[in-house]
C-alpha cells in the first residue's frame, strides 16, 4: 500500500515544535545558558517528536516521510523508531510500509485511573490553599445530571464548613454542577439542558441556561446562601488539554468573627490552585479578574446575574 503524499498530511503537522538538526540537539545539552534546560536527551526529544506526529494522523507514513516533517535526517530518526516499534509504540500493517501510533500509550495512560489520578495530583495543592485560605475546600465531578464531591480539605480554623466525599446534589442547583455544566462538551451540556427543560418550569430552564452561558464567558461561578446562610461558594474548573472540565474546585466561605483572610484574598488562593491543577491536567485556566463582587447574601440563588 502506498503512503499519503506529504502534500496531503494535515496541516496540524504545523503544530510540531520547530525542527531542529543534530547539532542543535547536542548543542542544547552542553549550553550554560539561562534560559536553556540543565540537561537534555535529544534521542528521547526525538522520540516524542514522532509520537505526537503520529498521535495527529489517521494514516500511514514512512521514515523519510517522519524524517523530513520533523526537519532531520532519516539516519537521525531511524534508531529511534526502531526502539519504539519494538517496545510497542509505533506499528506497522501488513503489506504498509506506513508507522501508525499504536494504543500502547492508551494502555499505560489506563493503567493509573482518571479520577484516582486527579485526587492524588489535586491534594497537596488542595491542602496547602486550605491553610493559605484558611478555608475548606472540595473537588466535585458530574454524576450524570448530578454532581458528587470526590475529594475534601477541612478549614484550619477552629470553625468551618465541610462537604462530606461522595455528598450527591443536582447539578444545576449548585455552584459546582452549573460550572461543571458550562464547560462541558456541547453534547453532554445538551443532554442536561435538555432534562433541565423537562424538570423545570419553562422561565425557570430558560433562566438557568442563561446562566450558564454567563458562567462561561466569565470564567467561575459564585452564590451566596444557596445551601446554607452565611456560605458563598466560589467555584473555578478544572480544565483539561481539550479546555473541557474534568471537574471543579469550589470553596465554600465561612466568614468568622476572627476572619485571618479576607474573602477576596481567599477567592485568590483558591483560583490559584484550580490553575495549578488545571495546568497539570495540560489545560489552561481562564482569566479571572480580583476581586470578586460579592453577591448579596438575600439574592435568590437561581437568579441570572
Amino acid at each position: 500500500m502506498n503512503s499519503t503524499p506529504i502534500r496531503e498530511l494535515p496541516k496540524a503537522m504545523a503544530k510540531i515544535s520547530t525542527p531542529r538538526s543534530a547539532a542543535a540537539d547536542d548543542a542544547a545539552t552542553s549550553s550554560g545558558k539561562a534560559d536553556k534546560q540543565p540537561y537534555g536527551a535529544p534521542a528521547l526529544e526525538k522520540g516524542l517528536d514522532i509520537l505526537e506526529l503520529l498521535a495527529g494522523l489517521s494514516h500511514g507514513v514512512t521514515q523519510s516521510e517522519i524524517a523530513q516533517l520533523l526537519g532531520r535526517s532519516v539516519q537521525e530518526v531511524y534508531r529511534v523508531m526502531m526502539v519504539l516499534e519494538r517496545r510497542g509504540f509505533i506499528q506497522r500493517r501488513p503489506g504498509d510500509d506506513g508507522y501508525f501510533l499504536s494504543n500502547r500509550m492508551y494502555e499505560l495512560a489506563h493503567l493509573y485511573p482518571p479520577l484516582a489520578r486527579l485526587i492524588d495530583m489535586a491534594t497537596p495543592l488542595m491542602n496547602s490553599a486550605s491553610v493559605i485560605a484558611d478555608q475548606a475546600l472540595h473537588i466535585a465531578i458530574l454524576d450524570t445530571t448530578f454532581i458528587r464531591v470526590v475529594a475534601q480539605v477541612d478549614s484550619p480554623a477552629p470553625l468551618g464548613f465541610r462537604l462530606r466525599v461522595g455528598t450527591k446534589n443536582p447539578a444545576m442547583s449548585t455552584s459546582s454542577g452549573r460550572l461543571l455544566v458550562a464547560f462541558q462538551r456541547q453534547a453532554v451540556k445538551d443532554w442536561i439542558l435538555g432534562d433541565l427543560r423537562r424538570t423545570r418550569s419553562a422561565e425557570e430552564a430558560e433562566g438557568l441556561i442563561l446562566r450558564i452561558e454567563k458562567i462561561r464567558t466569565r470564567g467561575y461561578e459564585m452564590v451566596t446562601g444557596e445551601g446554607l446562610q452565611g456560605i458563598t461558594d466560589v467555584s473555578f474548573p478544572l480544565l483539561d488539554s481539550t479546555g473541557f472540565a474534568q471537574a471543579v474546585l469550589t470553596m465554600p466561605f465561612l466568614s468568622a468573627a476572627r476572619q485571618k483572610v479576607s474573602f477576596d484574598d481567599a477567592c485568590e488562593v483558591t483560583y490559584e490552585a484550580a490553575e495549578k491543577i488545571t495546568g497539570a491536567l495540560g489545560g489552561h485556566q481562564p482569566e479571572v479578574r480580583f476581586p470578586l463582587a460579592r453577591i448579596a447574601a438575600r439574592r435568590p440563588p437561581d437568579r441570572v446575574d
